[in-house]
């Protein structure tokens, strides 16, 4: 048979039994019997002549060919589920989904208050967030999963598929308690500060990435005494005097007995910015969002 003659509800199971590797899930997720998933994959195999998963009697798995399409088959479904979201909340906003991917770090310092205000203004409009690091929420925008995302830039990750739009600029700073009050006032080299004891995000963020890249750019291989997973954490952390924190200045507002080091060499000031895929329409939920944030 004709590989366009594919029921799209084929395709439906097929994702669910990927998703859970479990045609038992599967079919609860669907509200079908599990005969009836697995008649739904043996017709889907058959019209694409290949096999898509291999069972067993303790798991199941899926094939390179099955690995393959559900690549293609994710986005997709999510493509059609955004649009039926788009539909539902067309030309007026008392219903329908926001879904915004962020890291901790720029839900609490920067999108609540504007989380808030979206809320009050249109309470009927479902938000989700989706808590990752900025990396991550680029994977999570390019495959559907979310509207739009929040991220710090630069971001390396972002793909020619996406459309960037700053808007906020900060600085990243060190910050340190009083402990390391010989350091306060003039400017000081990075050579001198790095002999003290740094506070850091885990290299799987963009903001270590851009210190890391940036300090070597000038010839220092900076080594962090410790790497964290939180701002929030490296925050409290520099108010006891373990070290010195890698922070960027807007998540400062609540470090009253912390104070900026200053450095002879100035990080260039970087930005937060509103990520969105050219491939995936806009709801008007996000529409009104991205105008509340610019």
């Amino acid at each position: 048979m004709n590989q366009k003659d594919i029921n799209l509800e084929l395709y439906k199971v097929f994702f669910h039994v990927a998703n859970t590797l479990s045609f038992s899930k599967a079919a609860k997720l669907l509200y079908i019997s599990q005969s009836a998933v697995s008649q739904n994959i043996n017709v889907l195999e058959q019209r694409l002549d290949t096999k898509l998963f291999i069972r067993s009697t303790k798991k199941v798995s899926l094939t390179v060919d099955g690995k393959s399409l559900l690549r293609y088959i994710e986005p997709a479904l999510n493509l059609i589920e955004n649009g039926q979201n788009q539909i539902s909340d067309i030309n007026k906003l008392n219903s329908g989904k926001l879904h915004i991917g962020a890291s901790d770090t720029i839900c609490r310092y920067y999108l609540i208050d504007y989380l808030k205000k979206f809320h009050q203004v249109y309470p009927n409009i479902t938000i989700q967030v989706t808590n990752r690091t900025s990396i991550e929420c680029v994977y999570l925008l390019e495959q559907g999963h979310v509207d739009l995302i929040i991220t710090n830039l630069p971001n390396d990750y972002i793909t020619n598929n996406m459309v960037i739009q700053p808007v906020k600029q900060f600085h990243d700073v060190f910050v340190g308690n009083d402990e390391f009050s010989h350091l306060f006032g003039d400017t000081i080299s990075i050579e001198t500060l790095i002999k003290h004891p740094i506070l850091m995000l885990e290299r799987n963020t963009t903001t270590s990435e851009y210190i890391h890249k940036k300090l070597n750019s000038l010839g220092f291989d900076l080594k962090p005494d410790v790497e964290l997973g939180s701002i929030d954490l490296l925050i409290d952390m520099a108010k006891i005097g373990i070290g010195i924190s890698f922070v960027p200045d807007y998540c400062l507002l609540e470090a009253s007995n912390l104070t900026i080091i200053p450095i002879d060499n100035i990080l260039p000031a970087r930005q937060l910015g509103i990520i969105t895929n050219k491939n995936t329409p806009i709801s008007n939920s996000s529409k009104i969002f991205i105008k509340m944030l610019l």
